[in-house]
């Protein structure tokens, strides 16, 4: 027999939502915004509903009263605010950060969920279901190095990244997302984000196989067109579309920056006609990345998990089993 409040069992939708949003996420690395407010008002309409019962209810001590308010407070004073930093500092993606924002208001207590004898999940002495999502995320996200570094051992592939990364082919990038390593002997990270990558291509018009046909020639600034391409948004499927027209159907830019001859790659013209830094990524690290893909026939990148999936997982093991660093706490002091 299955029993749990209305307001606990609404909060189930957010399971198939944050689903969809992960694989969307994987494949795209774009989550539109529409996927979002749904959640969120229904976390406020369901969080106002558990505060008018617990407030207004009979036989609610008011003790009990002032707990229920204590893990409200943590919960949408500490993980909502901390999605919202680490995206400030793009230690994550926007959809991670209102992901979490989303969580803080729908799993601010723990939730109960009993099938037949059982009861799902289990509870801690904190009660804050947010927190308990937020570090199951974090513990199951932790697993990825783990496999990372399997993998690669298993394949011969022997490097300080290894843990992070995989290895294959430059011209393999524009169908990857995520972050350029460098090589096996580089000690210096790029930073090169793939979709930055992406849109520079588009912006000249080339393609890696075309850098790697001729290195010197293209990283002579003077062979950036002088109405360059819109530079799109970084993703796989609209480089691809364009690459398809062989960037002919493309709207231009007329170039109004000053080219410095000494601009490596155009780089720094590039980043001028974009307005600043993209996605963490300087003109320098650009510089450092297609020296590094014009000149290699293997790198390494970290394909950049989201977020999001860990907070999927984190999720699911939360509402099946509780707090799994509690529990860890738990056997380490005995």
């Amino acid at each position: 027999m299955f029993a749990a409040a209305l307001t606990d069992l609404l909060r189930l939708l957010a399971v198939p939502v944050l689903g969809w949003a992960a694989i969307r996420d994987v494949k795209t690395r774009r989550v539109p915004d529409k996927a979002w407010l749904p959640l969120a008002t229904l976390g406020v309409i369901l969080l106002s509903l558990d505060m008018f019962r617990v407030l207004n209810g009979t036989g609610i001590t008011l003790a009990e009263q002032e707990l229920f308010l204590m893990r409200v407070g943590i919960s949408l004073g500490l993980p909502a605010p901390l999605g919202y930093m680490f995206w400030r500092f793009n230690l994550i993606g926007g959809a991670d950060a209102k992901a979490l924002i989303v969580i803080a208001v729908l799993f601010p207590v723990f939730p109960s969920y009993e099938i037949g004898a059982l009861t799902f999940p289990q509870s801690t002495v904190l009660g804050v279901f947010s927190f308990t999502i937020l570090s199951n995320s974090v513990l199951f996200g932790a697993t990825y190095p783990v496999w990372t570094t399997i993998k690669n051992a298993a394949a011969g592939q022997f490097s300080l990244k290894m843990v992070f990364g995989i290895v294959m082919k430059p011209t393999d990038l524009e169908t990857k997302y995520g972050g350029l390593l460098g090589t096996e002997s580089s000690s210096v990270l790029s930073g090169l984000d793939l979709d930055v990558l992406r849109m520079y291509l588009q912006w000249r018009g080339i393609t890696i196989e075309t850098i790697r046909s001729n290195p010197d020639r293209y990283r002579d600034p003077e062979t950036i067109p002088r109405n360059p391409n819109t530079p799109g948004d970084g993703t796989v499927s609209a480089f691809q579309n364009a690459r398809a027209s062989d960037f002919k159907n493309l709207e231009t830019m007329e170039l109004d920056v000053e080219i410095d001859p000494d601009d490596a790659w155009g780089s720094e013209a590039f980043f001028d006609m974009m307005g600043g830094n993209i996605y963490g990524t300087t003109p320098e690290d650009l510089e450092t990345g297609l020296d590094t893909i014009s000149t290699n026939s293997q790198v390494w990148i970290t394909p950049g998990t989201p977020f999001i999936v860990p907070i999927f997982g984190g999720l699911l093991i939360s509402l099946l089993y509780g707090d799994v660093l509690h529990q860890i706490i738990g056997v380490i002091v005995g």
